[in-house]
């Protein structure tokens, strides 16, 4: 084939190694579109699959005589491709750009990137395209630029020269600084997933999980280093049945012009939020914090609005162990709360590996509040119906040593003091349709009464009234 031909490059060069090969009549067809068959022995080839010792997949199409028999069996079993609803692979039919750039992502093991890790160029690329992902992993990675600059063609047949081009561009391309971790990197049976544990660690590296296909694929994850630095990484998994959560500091450093990434094993815990529960017209000035045994830690604690939950202020606890926080807001009343941080059990979910479990509990011994207060989080509920939910009757027998409990006349305004730790329930004359949530996820509700709750926790009394709901389904 020429040289000056586009393709000449990658097509004389996998000749050379005895990748590909041509025609009878020594031309290798550029032009031509290449089959299923010769996609899947090309690139068995390049991955270097062992197609003499495999299972045979079952399709209807390829038989043991078959010439791609082999390779379509290895592809097959490591869940590269696939074959037909109808149970054949279509060895003499065309490839088409999405399928293939699919089948290089998964035999050359690039990173998993999702349709919202690319910004994508393509308008025929589309966020639920079952080959999208992999498209725009090829993109990302320099790999194709598509066949013009916002278009990919996906379901285009490749031709032998383009696919001669994206396999060895990809071989080329392949990130060599990931690292794959799985069961047996740990020493597990199987591997749950991994988490990044603050934002400042989703800076340092990339962390993709690679999910697995049962029967034939496990559950994996990729880390891609970006920067030097070290954060912190929590992984899961089970032996022998049981769940198993390990923790490790990630180091990034620069070697010889390339980042390296290595895990190294700690049992180390990070300062974890405790949540504060705080109204919105409440405006916290200061808080201080002293242990369960009256050990002053700080009486200037550093506080925040907690991240992703409204009417709460965080404060970090550095350490397991029982305390009590006293917060003092701009109107001079000071409210305590109780803290408790405790070291999670084995087995804890990977997400929270590095972080302690936290319960608070804000004191609160008498609580005068609306009824409406407790629909405010909701999507929506009949506020007309809510104004007339009638009289009330408390279904608790011995509601009288939990709680003092009265209602202003001709409101749903209640005034609740706490006796005892335990639970009050009352029904409401008429109830009260509402969602919890956004129409569509099936959570549509009628409320049916509240009860109140009287909890303790290291000698504090709080008291939290909630709604009592029935599900049903959506509108």
């Amino acid at each position: 084939m020429p040289s000056t031909k586009h393709f000449a490059e990658a097509v004389n060069e996998l000749a050379e190694r005895n990748i590909i090969g041509g025609y009878p009549d020594g031309t290798f067809k550029l032009s031509k579109s290449i089959t299923r068959g010769q996609a899947a022995a090309i690139i068995a080839k390049l991955s270097r699959m062992d197609i003499k010792n495999v299972k045979d997949p079952g399709f209807s199409d390829v038989s043991t005589a078959n010439g791609y028999h082999g390779a379509i069996a290895a592809l097959a079993e490591a869940n590269i491709i696939g074959g037909y609803q109808d149970g054949r692979y279509g060895p003499n039919d065309p490839v088409k750009r999405g399928q293939l750039a699919s089948i290089l992502v998964k035999a050359f093991d690039l990173p998993r990137y999702s349709v919202y890790d690319v910004k994508n160029p393509f308008k025929d690329v589309l966020v639920t395209g079952s080959h999208s992902p992999n498209i725009l992993t090829l993109y990302k990675l320099g790999i194709t630029t598509g066949t013009s600059p916002d278009t990919f063609s996906v379901n285009a047949p490749v031709t032998r020269g383009q696919a001669a081009k994206l396999m060895k561009a990809t071989e080329e391309n392949k990130p060599t600084t990931m690292i794959t971790l799985e069961a047996e990197t740990f020493g597990f049976d199987d591997f749950y997933g991994a988490s990044s544990i603050t934002n400042s660690d989703k800076e340092l590296y990339t962390l993709l999980p690679v999910y697995g296909k049962p029967g034939y694929t496990k559950e994996r994850a990729q880390l891609l280093p970006l920067k030097e630095g070290k954060g912190r990484i929590s992984v899961g998994g089970s032996i022998s049945g049981k769940r198993i959560t390990k923790k490790f500091y990630i180091l990034i450093k620069n070697v010889n012009g390339e980042l390296k990434l290595t895990l190294e094993a700690t049992d180390d815990y990070v300062p974890t939020d405790a949540l504060l529960e705080v109204s919105p017209e409440e405006k916290v000035k200061n808080i201080s914090l002293s242990t369960l045994g009256g050990n002053l830690v700080s009486d200037n604690v550093p506080f925040e609005n907690c991240t992703n939950y409204d009417y709460f202020t965080c404060i970090k606890i550095e350490k397991p162990g029982k305390y009590i926080a006293t917060a003092r807001f701009a109107t001079g009343e000071d409210v305590r709360y109780a803290i408790e941080a405790i070291v999670p059990k084995e087995g804890v979910h990977h997400d929270r590996g590095f972080h302690y479990d936290i319960k608070t509990l804000k004191e609160r011994l008498t609580y005068v509040f609306d009824v409406e207060e407790l629909f405010i989080h909701d999507y929506y509920y009949d506020k007309e119906a809510l104004k007339k939910i009638g009289k009330h009757t408390i279904l608790t027998l011995n509601a009288n040593d939990i709680a003092s409990i009265t209602r202003d006349p001709g409101t749903n305004v209640f005034r609740v003091t706490a006796k005892a730790v335990g639970v009050v329930e009352m029904e409401f004359e008429n109830s009260v349709d509402g969602a919890h949530f956004v129409p569509g996820e099936g959570l549509a509700n009628t409320t049916t009464g509240m009860k109140i709750e009287i909890q303790e926790m290291n000698g504090l009394i709080n008291i939290t009234p909630s709604t009592i709901y029935e599900l049903h389904k959506d509108f």
